[in-house]
Protein backbone atom coordinates (compact mmCIF):
# COMPACT_ATOMS: atom_id res chain seq x y z
CA UNK A 1 0.00 0.00 0.00
CA UNK A 2 1.36 3.23 -0.90
CA UNK A 3 1.60 6.41 1.40
CA UNK A 4 0.47 8.80 -1.36
CA UNK A 5 -2.89 9.48 -2.27
CA UNK A 6 -3.80 11.41 -5.40
CA UNK A 7 -6.93 13.92 -5.69
CA UNK A 8 -8.05 15.68 -8.47
CA UNK A 9 -9.94 18.81 -8.31
CA UNK A 10 -11.39 21.99 -10.47
CA UNK A 11 -10.47 25.49 -10.08
CA UNK A 12 -11.00 27.58 -11.86
CA UNK A 13 -8.70 28.87 -14.63
CA UNK A 14 -7.24 32.09 -13.38
CA UNK A 15 -6.96 30.37 -9.84
CA UNK A 16 -4.85 27.98 -11.66
CA UNK A 17 -2.67 30.27 -13.21
CA UNK A 18 -2.29 32.36 -10.03
CA UNK A 19 -1.27 29.29 -8.48
CA UNK A 20 1.43 27.63 -10.54
CA UNK A 21 3.37 31.38 -10.53
CA UNK A 22 2.96 31.62 -7.08
CA UNK A 23 4.55 28.09 -6.32
CA UNK A 24 7.57 28.72 -8.49
CA UNK A 25 8.04 32.41 -6.82
CA UNK A 26 8.17 30.86 -3.32
CA UNK A 27 11.01 28.77 -4.93
CA UNK A 28 8.98 25.02 -5.65
CA UNK A 29 10.07 23.17 -8.82
CA UNK A 30 6.53 21.98 -10.55
CA UNK A 31 7.21 18.60 -8.56
CA UNK A 32 7.03 20.83 -5.81
CA UNK A 33 2.86 21.48 -6.40
CA UNK A 34 2.16 18.60 -4.10
CA UNK A 35 4.02 19.99 -1.44
CA UNK A 36 2.81 23.37 -1.61
CA UNK A 37 -0.88 22.90 -1.89
CA UNK A 38 -0.46 20.29 1.03
CA UNK A 39 1.25 23.35 3.01
CA UNK A 40 -1.95 25.33 2.30
CA UNK A 41 -4.70 22.50 3.47
CA UNK A 42 -2.62 22.19 6.75
CA UNK A 43 -2.82 26.03 7.47
CA UNK A 44 -6.14 25.99 6.72
CA UNK A 45 -7.20 23.12 8.78
CA UNK A 46 -5.38 24.97 11.57
CA UNK A 47 -7.38 28.53 11.10
CA UNK A 48 -10.07 28.98 13.20
CA UNK A 49 -13.45 29.02 11.86
CA UNK A 50 -12.27 27.55 8.62
CA UNK A 51 -15.55 25.87 7.72
CA UNK A 52 -16.58 29.62 7.36
CA UNK A 53 -14.24 29.98 5.10
CA UNK A 54 -14.40 27.13 3.11
CA UNK A 55 -18.59 28.03 2.98
CA UNK A 56 -17.59 31.75 1.64
CA UNK A 57 -15.32 30.00 -1.08
CA UNK A 58 -18.73 28.43 -2.80
CA UNK A 59 -19.19 31.80 -4.30
CA UNK A 60 -16.40 30.69 -6.79
CA UNK A 61 -17.76 30.45 -10.36
CA UNK A 62 -16.06 28.63 -13.43
CA UNK A 63 -14.29 25.98 -12.61
CA UNK A 64 -12.81 24.59 -16.06
CA UNK A 65 -9.81 23.16 -15.28
CA UNK A 66 -8.68 20.14 -13.66
CA UNK A 67 -6.22 20.07 -11.31
CA UNK A 68 -4.39 17.33 -9.58
CA UNK A 69 -2.10 16.82 -6.56
CA UNK A 70 -0.47 14.00 -4.54
CA UNK A 71 -1.20 14.09 -0.50
CA UNK A 72 0.64 12.13 2.08
CA UNK A 73 -1.86 9.85 3.92
CA UNK A 74 -1.82 11.89 6.48
CA UNK A 75 -2.73 15.14 4.94
CA UNK A 76 -5.40 12.60 3.53
CA UNK A 77 -6.80 11.65 6.72
CA UNK A 78 -6.51 15.24 7.90
CA UNK A 79 -8.63 16.65 4.89
CA UNK A 80 -11.15 13.08 5.77
CA UNK A 81 -11.90 15.33 8.82
CA UNK A 82 -11.93 19.11 7.74
CA UNK A 83 -14.90 17.55 5.84
CA UNK A 84 -16.09 15.79 8.21
CA UNK A 85 -16.16 19.63 9.91
CA UNK A 86 -17.23 21.41 7.04
CA UNK A 87 -20.39 18.70 6.97
CA UNK A 88 -21.34 18.80 10.18
CA UNK A 89 -21.77 23.07 9.93
CA UNK A 90 -22.72 23.23 6.67
CA UNK A 91 -24.76 19.93 5.50
CA UNK A 92 -26.48 21.29 2.48
CA UNK A 93 -22.45 21.98 0.93
CA UNK A 94 -21.53 19.88 -2.29
CA UNK A 95 -18.66 19.34 -3.34
CA UNK A 96 -16.67 19.60 -0.17
CA UNK A 97 -13.04 18.12 -1.13
CA UNK A 98 -13.28 20.22 -3.89
CA UNK A 99 -13.99 23.36 -2.10
CA UNK A 100 -11.28 22.72 0.86
CA UNK A 101 -9.03 22.52 -1.95
CA UNK A 102 -9.36 25.70 -3.41
CA UNK A 103 -10.19 27.39 0.23
CA UNK A 104 -6.82 26.20 1.47
CA UNK A 105 -4.80 27.88 -2.40
CA UNK A 106 -6.72 30.45 -2.21
CA UNK A 107 -6.28 31.39 1.19
CA UNK A 108 -2.70 30.97 0.70
CA UNK A 109 -1.93 32.46 -2.09
CA UNK A 110 -3.48 35.70 -0.30
CA UNK A 111 -1.31 35.74 2.95
CA UNK A 112 1.68 35.44 0.69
Amino acid sequence: MTNKVKITFVLPENLQRDLKEQIVKDGYDLRGKSRWVSEAIERLIETEGFAELVKLNDEMKGFEKLESVVLSRQIKSQLDNAIICVRKEYPSIEGVQSRIMRTAIVQRLLRF
